[in-house]
């Protein structure tokens, strides 16, 4: 039970709006989360224990709360206000409260929620976007890991929690270095501070973990390793990390769960790789290979947001019913048929598709087309539908794709002649029809 404040206690803001505290949270290592009541409205409010509560942590909050340009974007539950109580010792700080539909990514690994492929990239997504934002100011974050980050399994939205803990580039706040499991070698080493690049590294385990539910580092070596303690987490992490897919050493290959049945050397991830794509398995091994040793040599989040939207894209279902990958390069290779369906091993037919510049979208019975696809300047924006597939309403047999924006588009159907799309109006899917949504132009494909 908590023991700093008490419900209904009133806490000081600097703002000078008083915070009611309603009721006690939870406990860390560092303080205490309450509900509050502040400015009219719901927030946490976290108390710092008494030898937490240090005048650095305290001019770090004060940092955060005032950064130029506010917080780095809405995914993030930033500190928003200082906050004081007299005869207590410590102080706080509020921010927003998380929403009940945010689920840890520790629930997801422990196989206690099972989001859809496409509720987890999109996750993914959003928190590739998120630390962007943030590293573009000039901050790092320090200790990315599956404590500090939530997402909705149903729509993929992501927020980011114990922001506190951000800084600047190369510094050693607080001596804060990161979850062993996801610091960059070079810091479990201790020969390097906390950077966006040492981030780099960190988010690619997560989004790793997260697609893979797996660590990418966890291969046969750890059947060598008869305590999982420090030592051995500094072997595997820092001084000889190996990737569990190298495509050049296997001394530290993930191991099927026939050969090692506990599943501590990657048995499921090994499952999930051979699921995705050839374009994330390269970027994962980019991350993993050249991203180990050469810290400036790591994938950025650029090369994460164009690997991760096309995968976003390229998802169809078999006939089955379960979720499959177009992978262009399988399809050429084959003379225009996807790989086997990873789950009842027929091979599904593709649904159709559209091309859109270097961009190709799978066009499933519930495709959208979004801001990312269709609008210069708005990449990997996926908020809001510009386009959707539709079934004809007296033809079930026919698709088309409805014009959700306000502007009329311009469609040739192959062999005839040009056709205005208007608003609320349907284009029918047909091989080679070529659509201008505007500034981009698109062309069906079966």
């Amino acid at each position: 039970m908590s023991e700093l404040l008490l419900p209904n206690q009133i806490v000081q803001s600097r703002s000078g709006q008083p915070c009611k505290v309603v009721q006690f949270l939870g406990g860390g290592g560092q303080g205490e989360v309450y509900k509050a009541q502040w400015a009219g409205s719901d927030f946490a409010l976290k108390w710092y224990y008494e030898q937490s509560a240090t005048a650095e942590q305290r001019a770090a909050i004060e940092a955060l709360i005032d950064l130029p340009g506010g917080k780095p974007s809405s995914n993030f539950l930033w500190p928003e206000d200082l906050a004081e109580a007299k005869g207590v010792p410590g102080f706080g700080y509020i921010m927003r409260l998380r929403e009940p539909r945010y689920k840890s990514l520790t629930d997801l690994v422990a196989g206690r929620i099972e989001p859809t492929f496409l509720a987890l990239i999109t996750a993914g997504l959003e928190l590739t976007k998120a630390f962007r934002s943030l590293h573009t100011k000039g901050l790092c974050y320090r200790d990315i890991s599956f404590g500090n980050a939530f997402f909705d399994p149903d729509t993929g939205d992501v927020v980011v929690c114990d922001n506190d803990n951000v800084a600047t580039n190369r510094t050693a706040k607080g001596g804060v270095l990161g979850t062993p499991d996801f610091m960059a070698p070079e810091i479990v080493r201790l020969q390097a501070l906390p950077s966006t690049s040492t981030d780099m590294h960190s988010l690619a385990v997560l989004l790793f973990y997260m697609l893979h539910i797996g660590h990418p580092l966890m291969g046969k070596k750890v059947l060598n390793i008869r305590s999982w303690d420090g030592p051995a987490r500094e072997l595997i992490f820092g001084k000889e990390p190996v990737f569990i897919f190298d495509p050049t050493d296997g001394s530290n290959a993930a191991l099927a769960f026939a050969s090692d049945p506990s599943g501590e050397c990657g048995g499921t991830a090994l499952i999930y790789w051979n699921i995705f794509p050839q374009p994330l398995r390269n970027t994962f091994t980019k991350a993993f290979t050249t991203g180990l040793h050469d810290p400036d040599g790591r994938v950025t989040e650029l090369e994460w947001l164009d690997t991760l939207a096309a995968l976003r894209d390229s998802i169809f279902r078999c006939a089955c019913g379960k979720p499959n990958f177009y992978d262009a390069e399988v399809v050429k290779a084959s003379g225009g048929q996807p790989a086997n369906c990873w789950s009842c091993g027929n091979q599904p037919k593709l649904p159709f598709r559209i091309r859109i510049g270097k961009a190709i979208v799978m066009l499933n019975a519930d495709s959208k087309l979004y801001p990312h696809h269709m609008s210069d300047g708005r990449a990997y924006d996926f908020s809001k539908p510009l386009a959707e597939v539709v079934r004809h309403p007296t033809d079930p047999n026919i698709w088309g794709l409805k014009n959700l924006t306000a502007e009329k588009w311009v469609a040739t159907v192959s062999g005839g002649p040009m056709k205005d799309v208007e608003p609320g109006k349907s284009l029918p899917l047909a091989s080679g029809t070529k659509v201008s949504f505007g500034k981009v132009e698109g062309e069906v494909r079966y």
